[in-house]
């Protein structure tokens, strides 16, 4: 694109890669954690009987993230699930790049803001090696939603993932962009 970068790209360069490196102490800039992708999931346990509800999350996910989703199948049967493997049970797409920084934006600005009695997000979502997961409920609090045009609302599970060693470093990085944590 013409000479564009997503604000905060531009932020992580300009502000928060100093902060960073003055508050941990790094030695070079390449043990600065960085931002390496966003993946949103959703599962649609319903999609059993209805085939058509992967289709909406499918598109949902397309209009949230900006980028065309894929639809995921099951690796195995179950019959207490009457599930059979390869059916379609879910949605994901994974954001890279310029993309990651817009949704990113947009849900700390838009979305996020729209959630019911939000206390900030729960500190207690990181796994140990550095990577961020969170749950939303409803769908409509992104503004690319058409509350009108669902037939069901759905969450879905956003996963931060980063090059930080550490929680700590993670937990800085994403409080650096602008993620409210819960204190």
């Amino acid at each position: 694109m013409n000479g564009y970068t997503p604000r905060l790209k531009k932020e992580y360069a300009d502000r928060i890669r100093p902060a960073l490196m003055e508050k941990f102490g790094y030695k070079t800039v390449m043990q600065i954690p960085t931002l390496n992708k966003i993946v949103l999931s959703q599962g649609v346990g319903d999609a059993v009987a209805d085939k058509r509800l992967i289709e909406s999350a499918v598109s949902e996910m397309t209009l949230i993230s900006g980028q065309k989703a894929v639809a995921t199948v099951s690796k195995k049967d179950i019959s207490n699930f009457k599930l059979r493997k390869g059916m379609p049970i879910g949605a994901r797409v994974t954001l890279r790049g310029d993309n990651m920084y817009e949704f990113l934006e947009r849900l700390i600005v838009a979305s996020l803001p729209r959630v019911r009695d939000f206390r900030g997000l729960n500190p207690k979502g990181f796994d140990g090696r550095g990577n961020f997961n969170m749950g939303i409920k409803e769908q409509i609090i992104f503004p690319e939603i058409n509350i009108d045009q669902i037939n069901k609302i759905t969450g879905m599970d956003i996963t931060f993932v980063t090059s930080a060693e550490t929680d700590d470093e993670a937990l800085a990085l994403l409080t650096e962009f602008g993620l409210p944590f819960k204190k």
